[in-house]
């Protein structure tokens, strides 16, 4: 039997997803394919008299939460001024060992605070060993 998904539309099947953590756990060696679609609100606008340090948002999927070596993905997104839903996408291939973890990361330095929204996903799908 298949874990049952926690909402309608969503798709669930397999063991290595653990909803609670956020991370997916690799239950074979091998190369998977993983894709994140961050749907993100920003509610305020950057305040006029604050220094710009820029509006750039990173996603990552990190393989062992090692963003900074190479076992990582990784988008790059400019963000504008404007209030408002943005989304952000990141995918590609990885190579896990058996038990390791891969999760999504943001990298958030636009100068207001983000909020991930509803109907973002992240999945992981074995391609080969």
């Amino acid at each position: 039997p298949h874990p049952q998904p926690e909402r309608e539309g969503m798709f669930h099947r397999g063991s290595g997803l653990n909803l609670t953590s956020g991370q997916y756990t690799a239950p074979i060696a091998g190369y998977y394919a993983f894709t994140a679609t961050l749907h993100l609100v920003r509610r305020e606008q950057r305040r006029k008299w604050q220094p710009c340090r820029g509006n750039r948002l990173r996603a990552l999927v990190c393989v062992q939460s090692r963003c900074q070596h190479n076992s990582n993905l990784e988008t790059v997104s400019w963000l504008d001024n404007g209030v408002g839903l943005f989304t952000i996408s990141v995918t590609g291939v990885l190579y896990l060992q058996a038990g390791q973890y891969a999760s999504v990361f943001v990298d958030n330095a636009a100068d207001s605070p983000l909020t991930v929204q509803s109907g973002s996903d992240f999945s992981a799908i074995l391609l080969g060993v």
